[in-house]
């Protein structure tokens, strides 16, 4: 480059994603005069991928790699299209490098190797990629020359010279961060800044993570490592994202109500009524034992998904509304009598509520009510302050379904058990969005149903520790659930069989095996990574938008966002998304108390999940705004 061409470039200061308001994500302007053209630059790395050896490589998406797309990457293009397993028969020359760079390839040896590989575009999302933890994300084949830079690497290990090095076999196939590396080394990759000019990178300069840059102050980064997630790939194996409503494409986000199902789910139950289908346990046939494996092996995964010491602390119910009542009728009238207490918060799920209303008006004992505060936050010191001896059951949620509060469970538990109460946890909202772990919380009972992790319908898990489930009588009778019976008397057997009575929800059983498989092949890391991100985005934008109250603004949330909208009921807000193809919830979400504490009866609570994007993110804030604008 020269010195003329330097001084212009760097004159112009360097741009960083637009703040998420009005267009929200910039847009690459073209390239001044001296600087590489984007599309040139576009091209180049596609003739880059196309001269990559052909190899079958790891797709990181949920299906199977036949499903994966044989064209080569395409910039600017779908990104389901950088998992292709490009091949051709050359490589890019010294003169293409030169071509674009304006210079010689030698002149840029060590301008790429300065060049910090964190400073990029992301194409599905046009913001700026943070830097990535190496130790937490290693990136297809350290050998390669196109990889990142990596610790591990000399110094002088050469990019370019006056041939390109061989390229050995990769182990899987690039990744979206070994395209944006690769760019970089061949062209010094421009990068979005705030003045929306064009300019090289600065040697020293990283570029900040997404929370730094437009992160509310009611949200705080989780601080989970970054890995990569393809949500365009996701998105593929969901086949109801592919619907249309009112002749819009369907976008989701009623997600704290129900999940959709993955392609693998729904292939499974269609398995097992094909070809397993049968009931459980004592036959002598061979469906009987492909069945019973099936349900069984189903306990296994549902036992490892909660690192649960047994798979005899898993008891199969249609749901947590039903897990919550059975302890509520099993071990609540046994251990709950007359001026006893059961302490829940403010922010519960009518199921957390009503059962042990039931229970108190049945046995005399009072239900207590822990506070929360201006952000939906659970006061701790006012919870502590409602524990006492007389305290005999807490029962918390782990998340707001209404709110979104990610409340301090285990410290709750710990509260809870210096006064010797058992406690109950409600994960229905939590276990799509956070790993679970309930040897790590020691809470007594842990409830969640399979449709909130997109499993079927009908059916969910009670966990129990083994001393609290022994310590628990049936409480419905029937078949499966016994040794022996005679007129006189009935011998049960022990958990978890003694709370399965009848013939269960088999198949679904099966399907939230599948799901869980599915949710453990993404990495419930990378799920909560990019969850967080889209609430911060999300968030962010909500609070442009004028007369508009979020309803829940604790420090940290899951991926619901509550709001009332002033001039407007709910429910015409509800319907204007309707009619954009944008499915959300409009009422009380079975919550009343809880949005009676903020003085509403009613929000609009569109809820995220792993296969929501920006995009979805801006189709609502658009019918929002215009809906405004409208009325004004």
């Amino acid at each position: 480059m020269s010195t003329s061409d330097q001084d212009k470039a760097e004159s112009v200061s360097p741009l960083m994603v637009q703040d998420a308001v009005g267009n929200a994500r910039g847009v690459l302007p073209s390239a001044p005069t001296g600087v590489p053209d984007v599309a040139a630059l576009a091209q180049m790395a596609n003739e880059f991928f196309r001269a990559l050896p052909g190899q079958a490589g790891q797709f990181t998406g949920a299906q199977s790699a036949a499903t994966v797309p044989s064209a080569a990457p395409q910039f600017g293009a779908t990104p389901s299209s950088m998992f292709a397993a490009p091949s051709a028969d050359r490589l890019p020359s010294e003169a293409d490098v030169h071509r674009l760079s304006g210079g010689s390839a030698s002149s840029y040896q060590s301008e790429v190797a300065a060049a910090p590989a964190a400073m990029n575009v992301s194409p599905y999302s046009g913001t700026e990629v943070p830097q990535r933890a190496a130790q937490n994300t290693p990136i297809g084949n350290a050998d390669s020359p196109f990889a990142p830079p990596m610790p591990s690497f000399d110094a002088s290990f050469p990019l370019f010279g006056a041939e390109f090095p061989a390229i050995p076999r990769m182990a899987a196939l690039p990744t979206e961060d070994d395209v944006r590396a690769a760019l970089n080394s061949v062209s010094s990759l421009y990068f979005l800044e705030d003045a929306g000019a064009l300019s090289k990178p600065a040697t020293a300069r990283t570029a900040p993570p997404i929370a730094a840059r437009i992160s509310p102050s009611v949200l705080q980064d989780l601080q989970l490592p970054r890995k990569q997630f393809d949500v365009n790939s996701v998105r593929r194996d969901f086949p109801i994202l592919q619907e249309q409503v009112n002749g819009k494409p369907l976008i989701w986000l009623d997600n704290a109500a129900t999940t959709q199902k993955p392609q693998s789910v729904i292939d499974r139950i269609s398995y097992f009524y094909e070809h397993e289908n049968s009931n459980i346990h004592r036959a002598a046939h061979e469906l009987a034992a492909k069945a019973t494996d099936a349900y069984e092996n189903a306990r296994e995964k549902v036992a490892r998904f909660l690192n649960a010491s047994s798979v005899n602390e898993i008891v199969f119910v249609r749901g947590a509304t039903e897990a919550i009542n059975l302890v509520a009728k099993s071990w609540g009238r046994r251990h709950i009598g007359k001026d006893d207490e059961i302490v829940i918060s403010w922010i519960e799920h009518h199921a957390n509520i009503v059962p042990w209303q039931m229970l108190a008006a049945e046995t005399g004992a009072r239900l207590r009510v822990a506070p929360v505060d201006d952000d939906g936050q659970i006061l701790l010191d006012e919870f502590e302050k409602l524990l006492s001896p007389r305290t005999r059951l807490v029962s918390v949620t782990q998340v707001s379904n209404a709110l979104g509060t990610i409340t301090p469970t285990r410290q709750i538990v710990q509260m809870a058990h210096r006064y010797g109460a058992r406690v109950l946890v409600d994960g229905a909202q939590s276990v799509s969005h956070m790993s679970t772990d309930v040897q790590a919380l020691d809470c007594d009972f842990f409830v969640f149903s399979g449709h909130k992790v997109f499993g079927p319908t009908g059916i969910g898990v009670l966990y129990g520790k083994p001393d609290a489930l022994a310590d628990s009588p049936p409480w419905q009778g029937g078949g499966n659930m016994i040794v022996d019976v005679t007129f006189e008397k009935t011998i049960y057997h022990a958990a978890p069989a003694r709370f399965e009575a009848g013939t269960g929800n088999i198949a679904d059983a099966v399907g939230l095996g599948a799901a869980i498989d599915y949710v453990e092949q993404l990495g419930m890391e990378n799920i909560a990574r990019h969850e967080h991100d889209l609430l911060i985005y999300a968030t962010k934008l909500l609070q442009t938008i004028p007369g508009l109250r979020l309803i829940g603004t604790a420090k940290e949330k899951a991926s619901v966002l509550s709001f009332v909208l002033e001039g407007f009921r709910t429910e015409e807000v509800g319907a204007a998304l309707n009619r954009e193809g944008i499915a959300v919830r409009s009422g009380h979400h079975c919550a009343q108390p809880a949005l009676r504490r903020f003085g509403v009866e009613t929000s609009v609570r569109p809820s995220l999940a792993l296969y929501n994007h920006y995009e979805d993110v801006d189709a609502l804030i658009a019918v929002l705004r215009k809906l405004k604008n409208t009325a004004a």
